[in-house]
């Protein structure tokens, strides 16, 4: 990884993630409302209910050792360790969110069997064949080759093991090229949110078949969590929140600001939140 897009991304979790946990809580991802987006609940609930979503949705009934790569502050790698009773690894950029999440573990009583690393999700520190269970759940966009990083996942799964990805995509373009006006609405969510660039849901297909994952599946949840960025700007709203973002910096109130960009691209059909699951 580019070490100026290494460093934006980690100074920008850094920066936000205590704001994020104060104000949000410890998901760092969009939340689930229904397949057609309708179901009105807590949006915290909603989070966990993606997680469960997700999990049923790839058929994961058991894992003994999980790998939760782009791991925030730690809020699915210690779901999903209290849930399956298994041992869980977290990655991430940000040293803020690997110390966060370490401290949380220790509150959860769970430090025994979880940990949580420093590293790139490009060149991961660890053993072919070493997880059960390989859980991407929202950094796909932020890597600046995606081919890449799905070979490193698909490095360290162990055969029979399940991937499950859920990334930020922009829509197909077999039959419509993206306009230029597209493609500004893409560079302005690139820029707040420090993302080289995103794919299509087919194009991360293609890269699955590639490396060569089993029993590959996809799906497209734009629809059921489209709603979680209505949410999340109401919330942004409140006093507490605006101060916090007054003392966390120019890079957190920018994204801040930028909300309503990822909100119109759900709504124009710009922004996709598509699924990836398969086994070695």
């Amino acid at each position: 990884m580019s070490t100026t897009l290494y460093q934006q991304i980690q100074q920008f979790y850094d920066a936000s993630s205590g704001l994020w946990e104060e104000i949000w809580g410890e998901h760092m991802h969009h939340g689930y409302y229904g397949a057609d987006g309708t179901l009105k609940k807590d949006r915290r609930q909603a989070q966990i209910d993606l997680i469960e979503e997700l999990l049923n949705w790839a058929g994961v009934e058991t894992a003994t050792n999980i790998l939760d790569v782009g791991c925030g502050i730690g809020g699915s790698s210690l779901y999903l360790a209290e849930k399956f009773h298994a041992k869980t690894t977290g990655i991430t950029l940000s040293p803020v969110q690997a110390a966060r999440a370490t401290e949380r573990a220790q509150e959860m009583l769970l430090n025994l069997r979880s940990q949580f690393l420093v590293a790139d999700a490009q060149a991961m520190p660890f053993a072919d064949n070493s997880f059960d269970l390989v859980w991407s759940l929202e950094s796909g966009e932020h890597m600046p080759d995606k081919t890449k990083f799905m070979q490193e996942c698909y490095r360290v799964l162990k055969p029979g093991g399940t991937l499950i990805m859920a990334t930020w995509c922009h829509r197909p373009t077999d039959d419509l090229p993206l306009t230029a006006d597209e493609q500004k609405h893409l560079q302005d969510i690139y820029r707040v949110y420090c993302l080289p660039y995103v794919i299509s849901l087919p194009e991360y297909a293609a890269i699955a078949y590639q490396l060569p994952l089993n029993n590959i599946r996809t799906a497209d949840w734009s629809g059921a969590v489209a709603p979680f960025w209505n949410v999340v700007i109401d919330s942004a709203l409140t006093p507490g929140a605006i101060f916090g973002l007054l003392r966390s910096g120019w890079s957190t109130i920018q994204g801040a600001l930028s909300l309503g960009l990822m909100r119109r691209g759900y709504e124009r059909g710009l922004i996709k939140f598509g699924l990836v699951c398969g086994n070695k």
